[in-house]
C-alpha cells in the first residue's frame, strides 16, 4: 500500500480535479486572442519541422519504407523549411530507415505492443531493446490504459520506468491515447504519471481506434508539462497527433 500511495501522493501535488467545461472555455479564449497572431508562414514552418513523418500500416513493406525515407532525403536542403523531426515506423523497419537515411532526421519506432499496449511487460522491454539495437533514436509507446483505468498506478509507472531503462540514451515518448481517457481529469493524471515515470515526451494519440488529438487535450498536456517542469526542473516535450498515416 505504501508503494501505491507514492503515486497517489504525487498526483495530489498537481491540480487534477479539473472540469471539461473550464478547459474548453480556456481553449476558446486562447484561440480568440492568439489565432491571428500565429496564423502565418513562420509558425507553419516551425510546425512542419516538429512532425514525425509516419508509416504504421499493416501493409508496409521494406520498399514502402525505403521510398518514404528517400522523400525525406530529397526534401533535405531543398527549401527554407527545416526537415521533419523524425521518421516513425514499426520496429522491424528501423534498420531499413537507417540504411536509406541520409538527411539529419531522427529515427523513431513504435514499441511496447503498439497500439493497444496489451502484452507482457517483458515483451515490451525486449521489443524496445531490439528497436534501439537496430538504430532507433526515439521510442513511442502507448500508456497501459488497463492499468490506468484500474488505478493500478504502481504497475503502470514501473512498466514505463523499465521501458525507459531499455531505451538507454534514446528518448521515450509516451502516447496517452487521450480519446480513450475522455475526461480532462484523466488526461491530467495520465500526463503526470507518465512524466513521473520517466517520459521524455508526451503524445496525445495513436490515431487508431479512438478520437485523435483535440485542442483541449493539448492544453491539458501542456499545463501538466508546465507544472511538472516548475516542480522538478526537468523539461519535456509534447506532440499532438491526429492520425498515424504517412504524410
Amino acid at each position: 500500500m505504501a508503494e501505491t500511495d507514492k503515486y497517489r501522493d504525487t498526483l495530489k501535488k498537481y491540480k487534477t480535479n479539473i472540469k471539461d467545461a473550464d478547459i474548453s472555455e480556456k481553449v476558446n479564449e486562447i484561440i480568440s486572442k492568439k489565432f491571428v497572431q500565429n496564423n502565418n508562414k513562420e509558425v507553419y514552418k516551425r510546425i512542419y519541422s516538429c512532425i514525425d513523418l509516419t508509416s504504421l500500416n499493416p501493409t508496409d513493406t521494406r520498399e514502402d519504407i525505403w521510398k518514404l525515407t528517400e522523400k525525406v532525403n530529397d526534401f533535405d536542403g531543398s527549401s527554407d523549411i527545416a526537415n521533419v523531426a523524425a521518421i516513425c515506423v514499426y520496429p522491424n523497419f528501423v534498420e531499413t530507415v537507417k540504411e536509406a537515411l541520409t538527411a539529419d532526421v531522427n529515427i523513431a519506432a513504435v514499441s511496447g505492443g503498439f497500439p493497444s499496449s496489451q502484452t507482457f511487460t517483458e515483451v515490451k522491454i525486449a521489443e524496445t531493446a531490439l528497436a534501439i539495437a537496430s538504430g532507433a533514436d526515439e521510442i513511442d509507446i502507448v500508456l497501459n490504459l488497463g492499468f490506468f483505468l484500474d488505478e493500478n498506478y504502481e504497475e503502470l509507472s514501473e512498466e514505463i520506468d523499465e521501458i525507459k531503462h531499455a531505451c538507454r540514451d534514446a528518448k521515450l515518448k509516451v502516447i496517452l491515447e487521450t480519446g480513450a481517457l475522455k475526461t480532462a481529469s484523466n488526461i491530467m493524471k495520465a500526463s503526470i504519471l507518465a512524466l513521473y515515470s520517466g517520459a521524455d515526451f508526451l503524445k496525445t494519440s495513436t490515431g487508431k481506434g479512438y478520437e485523435g488529438a483535440s485542442l483541449e487535450a493539448a492544453y491539458i498536456m501542456c499545463t501538466a508539462i508546465k507544472e511538472y517542469t516548475a516542480k522538478t526542473g526537468r523539461k519535456v516535450g509534447s506532440h499532438f497527433r491526429r492520425q498515424t498515416a504517412a504524410r
